[in-house]
């Protein structure tokens, strides 16, 4: 990414900006030409002077630079975020500058914004536009439909997170944004439409500072987080005599969540996953005598009330998935999080029948 957002051993670099970046990173600064100018660092030829002016800033002092006042709500993006919210931290940081001056940032935390996103339909999956509204004085996103004045839906900002989706919606700027509903998790996916690539990008902005500005902590630890992990699996119900079904994991945070279809409205089911301490321990496999799974690499999830059985297509998602329980397992459970172990082992009906 250019300040410490790279591989170990990055191999491209910007000979303007005297940063080293990691390959797809090189591609977005090539999009920012009359800044930024790449090189491989092993493959192209280098002059002293290129050689002396990288050595003489390097990452760290381009960080200083660079990053002097970044708004703590400004979601600073990894190597494993989509395309479109790496390119616009890059923009932000030396094309537009942002972060060096006050004044030429955008209106992140105005307070207040407004203007239309396409909605994917809960029941018939078609995206129609919607008029959103994100409000800091009231504490909410809420969106309308067309003409009505009644809003559809309003989101309380304090349960509200937003994670950009661009392969499971289909578009660059797919963003999925969950909320609690009767105390169920809620997704709406939205897009803004082609040719206003910072849009999207800049509603999560937005939406990340409103969030901070309304909740009442100091600063949340994560003002928008992404998901630890998601995928396919296979699940049985709780007396592990139903057949195994193909459903769409999501782990967010300490809750497991599954769905039919990943572009599902609301979870088939819920489980809180506790810490060690309380009991909690994931296994490889499936216990003896299990049966009706197609897939063959199994997961046992203990908690103090019962066991979770799941099947892993590959070997390789069997330990991702693994690896994704045992960190959070191995976590210790803040205060707040008890809250969620009330409602946090529910089923949905496929099983109760």
């Amino acid at each position: 990414m250019g300040t410490g957002l790279l591989d170990l051993d990055p191999e491209w670099a910007s000979y303007t900006l005297g940063v080293f970046v990691c390959l797809s990173c090189s591609g977005l600064h090539r999009n920012i030409v009359q800044i930024s100018k790449v090189k491989s660092v092993l493959l192209d030829p280098w002059s002293s002077s290129e050689l002396e002016f990288m050595d003489s800033v390097g990452n760290n002092a381009a960080k200083a630079t660079f990053e002097q006042i970044v708004p703590a709500f400004y979601y600073c993006p990894t190597q494993k975020d989509c395309m479109l919210l790496r390119e616009q931290w890059i923009r932000a940081k030396y094309e537009r500058k942002e972060f060096q001056r006050v004044e030429r940032q955008e209106p992140y935390s105005a307070g207040y914004r407004e203007g239309f996103l396409w909605k994917r339909g809960r029941d018939n999956g078609q995206y129609l536009s919607r008029n959103f509204i994100l409000s800091e004085r009231e504490g909410v996103l809420k969106y309308f439909n067309k003409h009505d004045v009644k809003p559809k839906a309003i989101m309380k900002i304090n349960t509200v997170n937003a994670t950009f989706q661009p392969t499971k919606i289909g578009t660059s700027q797919g963003l999925q944004i969950t909320y609690l509903k009767d105390n169920s998790t809620r997704n709406i996916f939205v897009y803004h439409e082609d040719g206003k690539v910072r849009s999207s990008a800049f509603l999560f902005c937005v939406l990340s500072g409103v969030k901070r500005n309304v909740s009442k902590e100091p600063l949340l630890p994560k003002l928008t987080r992404n998901y630890i992990k998601e995928g396919f699996m296979e699940k049985t119900g709780p007396k592990h005599t139903e057949g195994f079904k193909k459903r769409w994991f999501t782990m967010d945070d300490r809750r497991l969540m599954y769905f039919k279809d990943p572009l599902d409205a609301y979870a088939r089911g819920e489980v809180f996953i506790g810490c060690q301490e309380n009991s909690y321990t994931v296994l490889p496999g499936l216990p003896p005598n299990t049966q009706g799974y197609h897939w063959q690499f199994g997961i046992t999830i203990v908690t103090p009330d019962r066991k979770f059985l799941f099947a892993c297509e590959t070997d390789e998602d069997q330990k991702d998935w693994i690896a994704a329980f045992q960190t959070v397992i191995d976590r210790p459970m803040l205060p707040q999080e008890y809250a969620g172990t009330e409602a946090g082992q529910r089923e949905g009906p496929e099983i109760r029948t």
